[in-house]
């Protein structure tokens, strides 16, 4: 019964090294991800309109007769 409670202690610090691991990729990750955008600066920011250029604005007015 011994043997088993150290296989489990083994078991558990391998998961917690795996957890451990993902998280610190992750942050790093997260970290790279912030630090391209930054250098890419504001010109992917914003979403151009210049499909609805070719496209002429009718504006009435007056009822149409």
């Amino acid at each position: 019964m011994c043997t088993w409670k150290k296989i489990l202690k083994v078991v558990a610090i391998i998961a917690a090294i795996a957890a451990a691991a993902a998280a610190v990729y992750l942050v790093i990750k997260k970290i790279k991800e912030k630090k391209e955008l930054a250098q890419a600066g504001d010109v992917e920011s914003f979403v151009s309109c210049s499909c609805l250029d070719d496209e002429p604005i009718i504006v009435e007015d007056q009822p149409a007769e």
